[in-house]
């Protein structure tokens, strides 16, 4: 699988850790409040400068699509949806 122009595939990362707040245990399920996904990049199109395989990076929960290749599920999203590289 290869991306190709402005698009980059990404393998999002799932929160491990649960956070308590006032005694409640929060997981990803709860957290609607963030706004952001962080994610490991797979693949990087044609056009996209700057970001490299392997990078992690946050980009928006509401980009891209997800994708099932070689049953493992991936998000294609817009390189202009990734906020920050880690």
């Amino acid at each position: 699988m290869r991306a190709i122009n402005h698009y980059v595939v990404v393998d999002r990362l799932r929160a491990t850790q649960e956070r308590k707040v006032a005694g409640l245990i929060l997981t990803e399920d709860n957290d609607k409040e963030n706004r952001y996904f962080k994610g490991i990049v797979v693949s990087v199109g044609n056009l996209v400068e700057g970001l490299k395989e392997g990078e992690t990076v946050w980009y928006d929960r509401h980009a891209g699509h997800g994708i099932d290749f070689e049953d493992k599920f991936y998000f294609v999203i817009k390189v202009s949806d990734i906020v920050l590289v880690d």
